[in-house]
């Protein structure tokens, strides 16, 4: 799927909310960040390793049969490229990791009284 394809319809449901939900959606995205972070570094944790996303792009080797105007066939090679996402195991300091989702659980901590202040500014200033 192209990705104009996918991100159009997203585009248009952003310009349906209201002024509202956009001010909650822009003062919330850090806390939406981190609470990734920290569900990736449990993870990771648990795991006791890293996933770490790959791309590799790979030529398809095909010979293909045309015709030309005379009717006469010939032979012509038509490669395909493919682009293949795979995940691969990565090895990780356990020991830094915990002290990274300290770190980010501490942060979140303190973001989240910043959040609260926000959203209750956010609907003080967009009452519905």
């Amino acid at each position: 799927m192209r990705p104009a394809l996918v991100i159009l319809p997203l585009v248009a449901l952003a310009a349906c909310a209201t002024p509202r939900e956009s001010c909650i959606n822009n003062v919330t995205r850090e806390s939406r960040v981190l609470e990734s972070l920290i569900s990736e570094t449990r993870g990771n944790l648990s795991r006791g390793y890293a996933l770490e996303e790959e791309q590799r792009v790979r030529t398809l080797r095909r010979t293909c049969e045309g015709q030309t105007e005379s009717g006469e066939e010939f032979s012509y090679r038509c490669d395909r490229t493919r682009t293949i996402e795979t995940t691969r195991p990565v090895a990780i300091d356990l020991d830094a990791e915990r002290a990274k989702l300290a770190s980010l659980e501490q942060r979140q901590a303190q973001n989240r009284e910043n959040v609260d202040q926000a959203i209750a500014q956010c609907i003080a200033a967009y009452p519905e």
